[in-house]
């Protein structure tokens, strides 16, 4: 059996997390992508660097043989007459590495050096003006131009006094001391890339991505499982260690409003156990009291109107606060629902009536909402109820107790693609200590009847439409709700 199938078996052997671990993925952490990112930029820069640095190579090749060539020129030029033959003096003027050597002295050319019959012109390089584009094009050139190829530098005279100084030199040589300059750069720069990228890795590993791995692993293990106790935040002022104590607030709040939900949910399914068996004894005590109706005993008909008022709100509490305690309302089925037909059927349920609190409607005609019809009751009914309640009261209050108590406005329109249906009533208003909070659960707008669910149910409703019921304005001489839906 080959070696390769006995490490193929143990592998398969091992367990699976590590066999995970063993097996090669592809470099998709941020650990990885950090690091080939730092990397990369480290090679960009040091690209940038390489141009400008190749370009003063081939600037500072080409003015050494100007150099030479001067020097050599001020040589034979300085000896007398005769001394050196023209032999001696060529061998001076090509020891620069250089063909042709020329001096302009005002305005007049003078050939040191003649250049040799040439397969094909120089390429005319002046030294002495030359943009930075040209610079950094000049070593492409050199490196892939033709075998052939010679170059004509130009620059002004250091050592002798003239306009300039020509020479033509092959680029041959240049080409081959170009490629090992940039050879050498290049490996400099790996070294550089390596080196400056692996301690900026190891800095931003430590500094970020060491704290990042454990913030990692306190959400991971909050997720898996939100009671346990979360490691302690370090004591950085930086933002991870702001993320790291943010971290540890956001848990501990959802850890205790996870043990509060627990508890509600078992207290929620002991009080639908209790409404259950509460709304079966009080049926049991309505059905007692329609008896009890017929009694002709005056106190028992004298308290009995009392006894049936009870029951109701009895009933009423325990019925909203089951429809409360619901998970979630069922999704709406829009429809098109006629307003007026619904509004007047919403007051005959709120009870509202021509000698009490009374309805008024200033409605389009045909006027029709998108909505369910039994949520659009729902929210319709508690609004007007929560208003003849509260006109009910003022009145009680005020000893007045003949002709109509007051009455409740419903009208509606068409605003940039929503329906707005507002419901007004001349009550005495909400007292400001409540208006604030009037659709938390539990809030009462001051009505002794009142349970406090009723605008919560019907602010969720309208939620659910995707539209929204807001409290316009109260005071003393009435209250205004909006009912947004769209259009």
């Amino acid at each position: 059996m080959s070696p390769l199938v006995v490490l193929r078996e143990r592998f398969d052997r091992l367990p699976a997390d590590w066999r995970e671990r063993l097996t090669p993925h592809a470099p998709d952490g941020l650990s990885s992508r950090l690091l080939l990112l730092t990397v990369a930029f480290t090679l960009a820069v040091q690209a940038l660097i390489v141009g400008p640095n190749a370009a003063s190579f081939h600037e500072r090749w080409l003015l050494d043989r100007l150099q030479a060539a001067e020097l050599a020129s001020v040589g034979v030029e300085a000896l007398p007459y005769s001394a050196v033959d023209d032999q001696t003096a060529e061998q001076l003027l090509r020891i620069g590495g250089v063909s042709a050597v020329a001096i302009s002295d005002q305005g007049v050319m003078r050939q040191l050096l003649q250049a040799p019959n040439l397969t094909r012109a120089p390429d005319f390089i002046d030294l002495r003006r030359r943009s930075l584009g040209a610079r950094l094009m000049d070593p492409i050139h050199t490196l892939f131009g033709p075998e052939d190829r010679s170059i004509r530098a130009r620059a002004a005279p250091r050592y002798r006094s003239g306009d300039f100084i020509d020479v033509v030199a092959p680029a041959q040589p240049l080409k081959v001391e170009l490629r090992a300059f940039l050879l050498n750069s290049l490996l400099v720069s790996v070294v550089i890339s390596v080196v400056g990228g692996g301690l900026l890795y190891a800095g931003l590993a430590f500094l970020v991505l060491q704290p990042l791995r454990r913030v990692t692993r306190s959400i991971e293990g909050f997720a898996a499982d939100p009671q346990t106790v979360a490691p302690t935040p370090s004591d950085r002022h930086d933002e991870i260690g702001r993320v790291e104590r943010e971290l540890a607030r956001m848990q501990e709040e959802v850890r205790q409003a996870l043990r509060s939900r627990s508890r509600l949910v078992a207290l929620g399914e002991a009080v639908a156990k209790i409404n259950h068996d509460l709304r079966n004894m009080l049926t049991s005590a309505q059905i007692a009291s329609e008896r009890l109706a017929d009694s002709a005993d005056p106190q028992v008909a004298k308290a009995l109107p009392r006894l049936e008022r009870a029951l109701g709100r009895a009933a009423a509490l325990t019925r909203n606060v089951l429809d409360y305690g619901k998970s979630e309302e069922p999704a709406p089925v829009l429809d098109r629902v006629m307003l007026a037909p619904a509004v007047t059927s919403a007051a005959e349920d709120a009870g509202l009536e021509p000698t009490g609190v009374r309805l008024a409607k200033a409605l389009p005609a045909r006027f029709a909402v998108q909505a369910d019809a039994d949520q659009l009751h729902r929210i319709l009914v508690n609004l007007m109820r929560n208003a003849r309640q509260a006109i009910e009261g003022d009145a009680i209050r005020s000893a007045r107790k003949k002709g109509p108590l007051g009455s409740i406005l419903v009208e509606a329109a068409s605003e940039d693609g929503w329906t707005v249906i507002r419901i007004v009533d001349d009550g005495p208003g909400i007292p400001p200590r409540l208006s604030g909070k009037l659709f938390e659960p539990f809030v009462s707008g001051g009505s002794a009847d009142g349970t406090g669910l009723g605008l919560t149910i019907s602010r969720e409703l309208a939620a659910a439409h995707g539209g929204e019921l807001k409290l316009v304005e109260t005071g003393p001489t009435g209250t205004t709700f909006e009912l947004r839906l769209p259009g």
